[in-house]
Formats: C-alpha cells, sequence, structure tokens
C-alpha cells in the first residue's frame, strides 16, 4: 500500500559514529569523544548552539581573535541545535558577544578531532551555552563517519517502498552531503531540528504514513520515540544510554541494520 511506512533517522550517532570533543572553559580542559547532548542535558539552561562558519577561514585565523569578532565581521549566524529548556536565540546571541572565547579555542578541538578520527565524513564545530550561569561553559566539535552498515540499510529499506527521512540537529551543509551519500532525497532532511522539532516531524509524517518508525540515538532524539509509532533507540555508539532515554524507546538495537526486521514486520502487517 501507497504510504504505508515512513522511517526518520537521526544522523550524528545514528547513521555516523562519532568522535567528539569538548573544552572545558571553566578550566580549559579537553573532554575527549563526550556527547554533547549530555552536556546540555546535565543542566537546565543550557544549549547546544551550532556555528555557521567556514572551518578553512576559522582556521587561517589569527588564535587570539575573539570569536565573537571574528562573528560580526564573517557575519556567522548561530543556530539552537537542542536545549534543556527554553532559550531565546537572542539570549545565545548576547552571552557569546560577550564571552572572551578566541578562536584558537575553536581550533583545537577542531584539530584534535580531525587527528583523531580516520576516514571521517565531516566536521562541525559548536558552543554549549549556559542561560543561568550568562556564559560559554564548553568549545565542541564533532566528526563523524558512517557505520558500515548505515548505506546498505536505508537501501534495502527504499527498496521496501518506505519512504526515508533524517531529522538532525546538524546543519544542512553536512546533512546534504550524508543525504547524497546514503540515498534520501533532499527534501526529506531536516536539519537544525530540536527535539521538540523532530517531534513535530513525526507527528506531521503519521499524517501521511500508516505507520512511522523514529530511530535515533540521543536525548534530543526522545519525544520523537515515544511520538513514533515505534521507537527504535540504537546503541552502535558504544557509550552508555540513560535509563530514560531507552525507556522512551520501544526497542533497542545494537546494529542500525536491525532496523530493516521491524520495517519488515510493519509492511507485512
Amino acid at each position: 500500500m501507497e504510504n504505508k511506512l515512513a522511517v526518520v533517522f537521526d544522523s550524528a550517532g545514528t547513521l555516523l559514529h562519532m568522535y567528539r570533543v569538548a573544552r572545558d572553559m571553566s578550566n580549559g580542559m579537553m573532554l575527549e569523544d563526550v556527547e554533547s547532548t549530555m552536556l546540555v542535558a546535565g543542566r537546565k539552561g543550557r544549549a547546544l548552539v551550532v556555528i555557521h562558519a567556514d572551518m578553512e577561514r576559522i582556521l587561517e585565523s589569527q588564535p587570539r581573535r575573539l570569536l565573537s569578532d571574528f562573528m560580526e565581521k564573517e557575519h556567522v549566524e548561530l543556530d539552537v541545535s537542542c536545549s534543556n529548556g527554553e532559550v531565546s536565540p537572542s539570549d545565545i546571541s548576547k552571552i557569546v558577544k560577550q564571552s572572551d572565547v578566541v578562536l584558537g579555542d575553536v581550533q583545537e578541538v577542531f584539530c584534535r578531532v580531525k587527528t583523531r578520527c580516520p576516514n571521517i565524513f565531516y566536521l562541525a564545530c559548536g558552543l554549549i551555552v549556559d542561560i543561568v550561569e550568562q556564559s560559554v561553559t564548553y568549545v565542541v566539535s564533532t566528526g563523524g563517519r558512517l557505520y558500515p552498515e548505515s548505506r546498505d540499510t536505508l537501501q534495502t529499506l527504499h527498496q521496501r517502498g518506505a519512504g526515508l527521512y533524517i531529522a538532525s540537529g546538524d546543519s544542512m551543509k553536512n546533512l546534504s552531503r550524508l543525504s547524497h551519500c546514503i540515498g534520501v532525497p533532499i527534501d526529506g532532511v531536516f536539519d537544525i531540528a530540536s527535539t521538540f522539532d523532530k517531534e513535530r516531524i513525526v507527528q506531521d509524517l503519521k499524517k501521511k504514513y500508516n505507520k512511522v518508525i523514529m530511530v535515533g540515538d540521543g536525548m534530543n532524539d526522545m519525544l520523537a520515540l515515544r511520538s513514533a509509532d515505534l521507537g527504535i533507540l540504537t546503541v552502535q555508539q558504544g557509550d552508555s544510554r540513560p535509563s530514560r532515554l531507552q525507556e522512551s524507546a520501544d526497542v533497542v538495537v545494537g546494529n542500525i541494520a536491525e532496523v530493516v526486521r521491524f520495517a519488515d514486520e510493519i509492511i507485512s502487517s
């Protein structure tokens, strides 16, 4: 039957194995292989902010230059990828403009990821801003590479007639490359999708399809996992998942390829 099943995928940690680094701005310590959404979830009023900047321009700039000055001169925009509670873009912008974060902080985490993550698919950078403390608490960078099973899994689902979608907190610059690589139509890609955006996307798709599967791995997928007809939590990244996240999913899988089996059960029902 037409429009019988849609499958929505998160990207980072779900389709892509991620390596993440965060610089703690309170003490300068580097945190290796951390989960940025967990740093956000750990404190009310925190937000993960995506920096829409050309990384080559950042890398070729003076390390001591203030990030706020670079952003103003280069007309760099910010987007909130996920947050713990309500945060406004104006509050985020004000805090970043007043911060003492320099481009060297961004360069350091970016280069750390680039050297530690082989066969990298893409690189991105961002900030974790604390509305309560009125400060930039972490400078973060992430790199990802496709899980070996991701492309085949989506191709198989497409052959089964499933509608394929990506809902991610990442930017369209990175997601457009990913969608082309794995065969998801660009009009099925939702970028800078917050926790609430992902829930809304699933709910909207339920009006078009008989069943909707949500596949994710992080705290910002929790509402979408609950809202879907079938919420699948992947733990292929290998780090521990909070119990409340696991409880939000209907099933937990250790390999993204297992999604096909559940899709087949829905299609054949």
